[in-house]
């Protein structure tokens, strides 16, 4: 039993499945006995419902399960788990009764013992999901891998994993053609654990405990109201492998663990096929895009390594960083901040070891860089589609289609019409979409105000810069460090902000989302996403884009300095600003990427420990599964994983001009990544529905969007930030190499703007009038953008349009499967033929049942 601090509560537990899937349309069903057994003496009460297995393994691996996963008979294997609190000896919810009586007319028995769904002895016509069609399990043939060649270079990161689940391909076929075979095949292999615990979630969900136009449905309203305090699925036992069992004996959670979530199992491929078995395709989807993700950032860290290592050992032949490291006092600067500040004047040779800095950064070599990740991007994101391509037709998604999506709980409880559902016939909950609209754009307005707030706390940072960098530059000691250390004090003063915005906006925006009312939850998602989006670009981004192409453009020149709430406008450090976003970019970076991966490591456990205090379960000794997965952090889905992906992309392609290496941390994070969510979903988080999917959503549409806007920053930093251009149309107007370069880049100050003469940066006469070099630059810089994008852009439209998004052998694949399809519909024994070859192989797949109307007594569209 467990307790609370000083009252004895019960946790009833309900262990939900299903045997064969009854709904209201179904035909012809039976009024057998029920399996129904009363367990009250129990303090701790157990509701179960049986819904067959499928994936058979052999008996001694059947007896090697987890003995708390089964149902007393030790064979019926458990799948979904409802707990409910109450007081001592206090009586259920009425709540609660209403939705156990309506799960007893959906052809179940319901007592507060045992839950057991009728058995049921002859097919269904239509199945619960009104999903599109049945299939027939084939073995489907080995694919030739594009990499074969490279086995030998690749087999220390290969790994061996046992139990490899079966793959097939599902085709139409008639049952009148396949009864006897079917008559023959054990009844416990119709569907997959991920089938059935989908099918059980779905029952939940639509059963009704009141008037169904006020919403009083679905076991989703019950846990949002507190009648039942959890609604998951059951993981399969510990993930702890046993030392006296052999590895083909471990439990699917065990498998996952040994071969994949363990440190030790870092630079090993993931077993996709098993993480698809466990968790389902939306989530195996993920995985495997992180995972492609991470091994094509491998040439981009080995080539950004190799950029910036030329940067450091090329800088000692750079002829302007040699020449202004031995000009001593040859140059002498004026003062950084106004003279009644007490800013001194100073010599350009001071700033030598920054400017070595920034030549490890700016360099030809990193435009070449900058132009290879555009094309990179672009690429990655083509043969991912390919990638996913394959992945989805392994695992039968390719022509997956979704139901037609139900009303979410929130929209039913909150909607005060109904109407009827042109698809389903049905009267459905409804909200004007005019009202939708106004509450649409309202959210987006507060979203436009916390993206004002984003550039309040931006200028002030800046301002914060200003500031602190007058004593330093006051300070003889320290004047040579100053932007230095005002620039990467002001840096980590952003990423505060930017965590504590992120924290702010994120609760608000799903507030917002909800009260806009969208009816599904996929509606509810996309919204959800754009609307985090949109925020999070403008908050880790928009210091990045000021520093890259604002900072040090409007400070004017001696005697015309443009001033910020009566303070001279910052400059950049050194020759120009990217050796400075290279340092603000590896800050945020860095930072988020520890703060992010330290709280996902060490935030489930805290959350963990605190629900086993809190109810007390460890203080009872011996756990059954149920109590011990009662205690793990509900699943959340990976909406936040996915976010902190993609903005990493972003750092890396957007700014890959000014920080090389930015592709080796990204690479680095990711290993670390993929192990932290691994552990976090298989040993820190309650089990999730295993949910189908055909990609990654809208993810996907924000990459690309990512990629395109990468194209043009990346074209703009070469043009208006790098040194590069400046030097290369030096060389072609005054000189073939870059002696005199240094001097030709400074200006000489306005006779009487200063207490003595100076020198600054710029392209200005002695009146402070731009010269004609400088105009003929900007139409060079302005030139060299419009080629770049547009060279990119056509390139990567060609290869968009020569390189398809389904590889060849996939797509004969596919033709292959229809043509063996239509085969066995229309040669009554060419099943027969296979069932008689492995009777094991054929296989009702739930996931796409459907009936025709049309459709004869003896003849179901599978």
């Amino acid at each position: 039993m467990f307790k609370k601090r000083n009252q004895d509560v019960k946790r009833n537990i309900l262990l939900a499945k299903g045997d064969r899937i009854d709904s209201p349309n179904l035909i012809g069903s039976d009024d057998d006995d029920s399996l129904v057994e009363s367990n009250r003496s129990k303090e701790t009460n157990v509701s179960q419902s049986r819904m067959v297995p499928v994936w058979q393994r052999s008996s001694e691996l059947r007896r090697c399960q987890p003995r708390d996963n089964f149902f007393k008979d030790g064979v019926t294997k458990i799948d979904y788990l409802l707990v409910y609190e109450t007081e001592e000896d206090e009586m259920p919810p009425s709540k609660m009764k209403q939705f156990l009586a309506t799960a007893q007319e959906r052809d179940s028995e319901v007592e507060p013992a045992l839950l057991q769904s009728l058995k049921e002895k002859k097919w269904r016509k239509s199945f619960i999901l009104n999903l599109q069609r049945s299939g027939v399990m084939v073995e489907k043939e080995s694919r030739k891998k594009s990499w074969r060649y490279l086995n030998w270079l690749l087999r220390i990161c290969m790994v061996d994993v046992p139990n490899e689940p079966d793959k097939y391909f599902t085709g139409h076929f008639k049952i009148a053609n396949i009864k006897s075979s079917l008559d023959q095949i054990d009844s416990e292999q119709y569907f997959t654990v991920g089938q059935r615990i989908r099918i059980a979630q779905e029952i939940l969900r639509k059963t009704k405990f009141g008037d169904e136009r006020k919403g009083y449905v679905g076991i989703d309203r019950l846990v949002e109201e507190g009648v039942f305090t959890g609604a998951f699925p059951l993981h399969e036992g510990s993930y702890q492998t046993p030392t006296d069992r052999p590895p083909y004996l471990y439990t699917r959670r065990q498998v996952l663990y040994e071969y994949w979530a363990r440190w030790g199992r870092w630079y090993k491929f993931q077993p996709m096929d098993h993480i698809r078995e466990y968790f389902g395709e939306s989530i195996a989807l993920y995985f495997a895009w992180l995972g492609f993700y991470t091994v094509w950032l491998l040439p981009a860290s080995i080539l950004g390594l190799l950029v910036f290592i030329y940067g450091m050992f090329n800088v000692a032949t750079d002829i302007p960083t040699a020449q202004l490291c031995e000009s001593a006092q040859y140059f002498k600067m004026c003062p950084r901040c106004d003279e009644g500040f007490g800013c001194t004047f100073w010599y350009l040779s001071e700033t030598c070891w920054m400017t070595h800095i920034t030549y490890v950064f700016d360099h030809p070599g990193t435009a070449f860089y900058a132009c290879f990740l555009s094309f990179w991007a672009v690429a990655f994101l083509k043969y991912w589609k390919r990638e996913c391509a394959r992945l989805v037709y392994d695992w039968d998604c390719l022509n997956y289609v979704e139901d037609e999506e139900g009303p979410r709980h929130e929209f039913t409880i909150h909607a005060y019409a109904v109407k009827r559902n042109p698809i389903t016939r049905q009267l459905e909950p409804t909200f004007p979409t005019h009202i939708r609209r106004q509450r649409m754009i309202t959210g987006y307005i507060i979203l436009f105000f916390m993206a004002s707030l984003v550039f309040v706390a931006m200028l002030a940072v800046v301002v914060f810069r200003i500031l602190i960098s007058i004593p330093l530059y006051r300070h003889p000691q320290l004047k040579g460090l100053a932007q230095m250390i005002s620039s990467w004090s002001g840096a980590f003063i952003n990423v505060i902000c930017m965590l504590i915005l992120q924290s702010v906006y994120s609760k608000l925006a799903y507030k917002l989302t909800q009260w806009e009312m969208h009816r599904t939850q996929t509606e509810f998602e996309n919204n959800l996403t754009i609307k985090l989006f949109m925020f999070q670009f403008v908050n880790y981004y928009s210091a990045l884009f000021h520093i890259a192409f604002f900072k040090g453009r409007f400070v004017g020149y001696p005697g015309n300095y443009k001033l910020l709430f009566g303070l001279r406008n910052e400059e950049c450090s050194g020759n120009d600003c990217l050796s400075e976003l290279a340092g603000e970019l590896a800050v945020i970076m860095v930072t988020k990427q520890i703060i992010n991966n330290t709280s996902e490591v060490f935030i489930p456990m805290l959350q963990t420990w605190l629900k086993s205090k809190k109810t007390q379960v460890y203080a009872r000794g011996h756990l059954t599964q149920w109590e011990i997965d009662y205690t793990l952090v509900p699943d959340i889905g990976l909406f936040d994983e996915y976010l902190e992906v993609v903005l990493q992309f972003g750092f890396i392609t957007i700014f890959v001009a000014a920080f090389p290496l930015a592709p080796l941390f990204a690479m680095i994070n990711n290993w670390t990544e993929i192990r932290v969510d691994a552990q976090k979903l298989l040993c820190q988080t309650r089990r999730c529905v295993p949910e189908r999917a055909q990609n990654i959503g809208i993810w996907l549409t924000i990459l690309e969007f990512i990629a395109c806007i990468a194209v043009i920053t990346n074209a703009f930093l070469i043009a208006f930030t790098s040194d590069f251009l400046p030097r290369i149309l030096y060389r072609f107007t005054f000189s073939r190499g870059l002696d005199g370069y240094l001097n030709f880049t400074l200006s000489t100050a306005p006779a009487g703007t200063a207490s003595e003469p100076c020198m600054y940066k710029d392209f200005r006469d002695q009146e402070g009038n731009l010269t004609p070099f400088y105009w003929r630059l900007m139409v060079a810089r302005l030139t060299f953008v419009l080629v770049f994008e547009h060279l990119v852009f056509i390139i990567c439209a060609v290869i968009d349009r020569v390189v398809p998004d389904v590889p060849h052998d996939i797509t004969i694949q596919v033709r292959r499967e229809r043509y063996l399809a239509k085969q066995a519909l229309s040669n009554s024994n060419y099943l027969l033929e296979i069932a008689e070859k492995d009777p094991g192989g054929i296989v009702v797949d739930v996931d796409s049942v459907g009936v025709s109307p049309e459709s004869s007594d003896d003849t179901t569209e599978l």
